[in-house]
């Protein structure tokens, strides 16, 4: 909080860039506070780098001017600390000779900003400070301006997400049968995930791949979502588009890249002969075939106008067989593992979302 008041206050031109000095000699720090209580920077000075690096862990600085032999602490050695917790810090390094500075390969790899001769006169210590003051001023106005884009996107991207969920309501208020299937689905692939131990965040994406998987029949006429006969071989195939249209209408935002696999892929079979992208075995996205068995066990287990649910053991039945061709066996087994042993979390989730 304090840095951001901080950087806000520099671009506002109401508060001066903070400087800290570390060099074990009283007389360096003394010279230096000396030479630049003249210039319109805050500066502090430190004899000892343990307390530098504390300081530095309490207060906000813009830029370190750091001496490289010290005792109890070299220079880098510092650094090393610093960069554990601050990776911003810009950083002067001050050697009393070049042949005594560090290697390269460490002033790179612990992002010194630069280093300077001691002298007695400072012209060139100025230039180097201006010069790291104006990358500073560089760096704090690419970040405002990248929050600002990230402010404006999060906005944008909660309004495409709101404007998702109402069509997902639209979709299932079209049909009764289907009120809080895509919910289950959402809940089902849940179970399936934690069951095969998968990380929070493929967690985070099946439940809302499942709530958005069938999306895409917001594109499909009525008259073919809502026909209680056999669908005509035209009538499945425009069925059929509805994972397509689906990917298409998410795709217009970065926030649901990650559930689109899902949400194109989860009528894929693991033989191949799925929908729309006739995917086989490992080529379908792993997250789409958990969310296939999910929605196929939702969808048989659902009252629907033209037939009753199944009965559970012949849904049980129904995976086992489809398991190699047209669900992944792995995934199959899990889920009959979890309708085996506890079941009582099925109906747990077909209770709290009632058909």
């Amino acid at each position: 909080m304090r840095k951001a008041l901080q950087n806000q206050l520099h671009e506002q031109g109401q508060e001066k860039y903070r400087i800290i000095a570390v060099d074990d000699e009283e007389g360096i720090i003394e010279s230096l506070s000396v030479f630049l209580k003249r210039t319109d920077y805050e500066f502090v000075g430190i004899t000892d780098p343990v307390e530098a690096i504390e300081t530095v862990k309490r207060e906000h600085f813009d830029l370190m001017l750091l001496d490289f032999m010290m005792t109890p602490l070299h220079g880098d050695e510092v650094v090393e600390e610093i960069r554990k917790f601050n990776k911003e810090l810009y950083i002067l390094l001050l050697t009393g000779h070049k042949d005594l500075a560090p290697p390269l390969e460490t002033i790179k790899r612990l992002d010194i900003q630069g280093y300077c001769e001691k002298s007695d006169k400072f012209d060139q210590l100025l230039l180097l400070i201006e010069s790291g003051i104006k990358s500073i001023k560089q760096m704090y106005e690419i970040k405002r301006i990248n929050e600002e884009l990230a402010e404006s996107n999060q906005k944008l991207e909660q309004a495409y997400l709101e404007m998702i969920q109402t069509l997902r309501y639209t979709v299932e208020a079209k049909d009764p049968y289907t009120r809080g299937h895509s919910d289950r689905v959402s809940e089902f692939s849940v179970l399936i995930g934690e069951k095969l131990g998968l990380s929070e965040e493929q967690i985070k994406i099946l439940r809302i791949g499942g709530l958005f998987h069938d999306i895409g029949k917001i594109g499909i006429p009525d008259s073919i979502l809502l026909k209680t006969d056999k669908l005509s071989d035209d009538e499945y195939s425009e069925i059929k588009n509805h994972p397509s249209i689906g990917a298409h209408i998410l795709g217009a935002a970065s926030i649901f890249k990650d559930i689109i696999p899902i949400v194109k892929h989860h009528h894929e079979r693991f033989d191949g002969r799925g929908y729309p992208s006739g995917l086989q075995g490992e080529e379908i996205p792993f997250l789409a075939r958990i969310a296939a068995v999910a929605d196929t066990f939702d969808a048989m287990t659902s009252k629907r106008s033209y037939r009753d649910a199944l009965d559970i053991q012949y849904v049980k039945d129904e995976i086992q067989r489809c398991k190699g061709t047209q669900f992944d066996p792995q995934i199959a087994d899990a889920f009959l593992d979890i309708l085996e042993n506890n079941f009582d979390k099925i109906n747990e989730i077909q209770e709290k979302y009632i058909k």
